[in-house]
This record gives C-alpha cells, structure tokens and sequence, in this order.
C-alpha cells in the first residue's frame, strides 16, 4: 500500500514540516524520506544539535531543509501575520513568545503556504498539536468539527487488511451533529488509502435492540447521513460483530449493505473508540497509523509519544497526501 502512496508523491517536492527535528526518531524518518526522494522534509530544531545527532547515529542530512526559529529571516512577517490572525485575542509579545514554539512555527510556515503541511506530537500532547491547527490553520468551510481518526492494517494469510476508526483521540462526547461530520470526514480519508468507504456507526444495539440516548444519538445520525445520498452505504446504529462479521449480519442485519462489510467504524465516544483501536492493535495485531486530523484547512498531523521512527515515515507520507 505504501509503495502506491510513495509513487503517488514522487516528483511532487512536497513539503512538510517536521516540528521535533531534534527528536532521534524524527530525524531519522526525515532524513530517509528526503534520500528516497519521496518529500520535501522542513526539520525544525538547533542546526549543531542537529548536526551533532545525524553524526552520531550516521545519517545524511544533506537534503533536509533545517530551520532553526531564532535564525529565521523571516519570524517578523509570521509575527505580523499571526497578530492578524489572532487580533484581540493576543498581545504582539504574546505572539512572540509563541512563535519560538516548533508547534506555532511550524503551523505559521503552513499557514503561510511555505510548506503543504505538518507532522508533530512525538514529545508533546495532541492538544498542543490541535490548539495552533485551530487558532491559525482553522476548519475547512463548511466543517465545524476537527476529529481524529486511525488507520488499521493487517496482513493475515497473504491479505492485506484495512479499516478507519474515528473518532479516537479528539472528541470525547459528540452530539448527533459531530458524529454526522466524523463519518462523513472518515469516508474521506478511507479514500486516501484506496478503501471504498462502508460505514457504520456503532453502538451496543443493533437496529433497536438496546435502548438509551447513545444509541438514539447513533440511530438518528445514521438516519441523517442514508438521507444525503451519499455515493458510499451507511448504516447503523449496529454492533461491531454485526458490522464486521458476515455470519452475524446474516442473523442481526440481514437486508443490509454495510453489516458483514463495513470498512469504516464509527464510535459514539471517545471512550470506545480509543479502547477499541487499542485492542485491535494490541490483540487484532494491526498496525495503527494516527491519529489522522480531520476537518483542518491544511493537513496538520499529531504522532503518539510513543511513536517509532517506522511510524513517523508513514504518517508523514499520509500527511503529504492530505488535501
């Protein structure tokens, strides 16, 4: 799968900033995927610490774009343009002391169209990944929601195996209006990984056979997304063994087109979805690729602290491929 994502990129001298340049396994994803040709990596961070790393753990970094924020030419022009953006709501000082933060830096280079996006979290929380996405970058028209979703993949018996889980990392309790933006940005990023979205939004009942306003919340935003007309089946609310599993459906859901076959899973609240991507990485043995912001007008992406240099490198071709 990434291979097609790689030939996708090549040529395209996309740019995408990497806030945590000083981070091992930052560097290292950046330096391979500057070598390989595959992006243009814009590596925040003190160039001699840099430089120290790259020695020390011998990697070339010939072709990494290395900014280091108090050598920056340009810091008046993104303080200018960050007072603008964020006039009455910050001081000029204020907005100065922010921009010596690789987060707000780094989300002024994209805002400024410097470079296509950006990648960080591997040493800081999602939230100060996702507050500077807000206050600058903003959501797309239309979108009022910024949420979060994972790509699994699994390779079982020669197959390869792909699902989207969301939200599992931004929106603790959605309302029925959220989880109508969760499932329709989530179709769309399926698309990104060549998944032909059918979704489901998930629940402890199946078509009514469990009551309570979680389940009323999943009904009626299934019942609103089926009346868009959406080129894509939705269904729900429904169980995970009904979604997943065909025998299920047969039984649960049988006139559906998702139950057995649903590809993209939608949680009614944090709490499910963070638990239930965490066990099917842990017991399912998928790979878990995210959290993959959604809604933001540039692609803007959190890594787990707990990240490997393996991840990095992919999260930051999904980020290239972000519209």
């Amino acid at each position: 799968m990434f291979n097609d994502m790689i030939k996708k990129l090549k040529g395209q001298n996309k740019k995408i900033v990497f806030t945590e340049g000083e981070d091992i396994r930052v560097l290292t994803a950046a330096a391979r995927l500057a070598n390989e040709g595959v992006l243009v990596p814009v590596v925040l961070g003190r160039k001699d610490v840099i430089s120290k790393l790259a020695k020390e753990n011998k990697l070339n970094i010939s072709k990494l774009e290395i900014i280091q924020i108090d050598q920056f030419e340009k810091t008046e022009e993104l303080v200018e343009r960050m007072f603008e953006l964020r006039k009455g709501k910050m001081t000029l000082p204020e907005v100065r002391q922010l921009l010596t933060r690789g987060n707000y830096f780094g989300t002024m280079l994209v805002e400024r169209g410097y470079a296509h996006g950006l990648l960080g979290g591997a040493t800081y929380s999602t939230a100060d990944t996702v507050r500077p996405a807000l206050q600058i970058i903003k959501t797309k028209p239309g979108c009022n929601l910024v949420s979060s979703a994972f790509l699994m993949r699994r390779v079982k018996d020669n197959v390869e195996e792909r699902y989207i889980m969301a939200d599992c990392a931004i929106n603790l309790h959605p309302d029925e209006n959220q989880v109508v933006e969760i499932a329709l940005a989530s179709a769309e990023t399926a698309k990104i990984f060549d998944i032909d979205p059918k979704v489901v939004l998930l629940s402890y009942s199946s078509y009514g056979s469990g009551k309570g306003e979680d389940v009323e919340k999943m009904t009626n935003a299934a019942c609103r997304l089926k009346e868009m007309n959406l080129p894509y089946p939705v269904d729900g609310e429904l169980q995970f063994d009904a979604a997943f599993s065909m025998d299920v459906a047969k039984i649960k859901a049988p006139t559906s087109q998702v139950a057995g076959r649903a590809n993209v899973f939608i949680f009614p609240d944090i709490n499910a979805g963070n638990i239930g991507y965490k066990i099917a990485q842990r017991l399912g043995d998928f790979e878990a690729l995210g959290p993959i912001l959604q809604g933001l007008n540039a692609p803007i992406n959190d890594l787990s602290r707990g990240c490997n240099t393996e991840e990095v490198y992919k999260m930051a071709i999904i980020t290239a491929l972000q519209k």
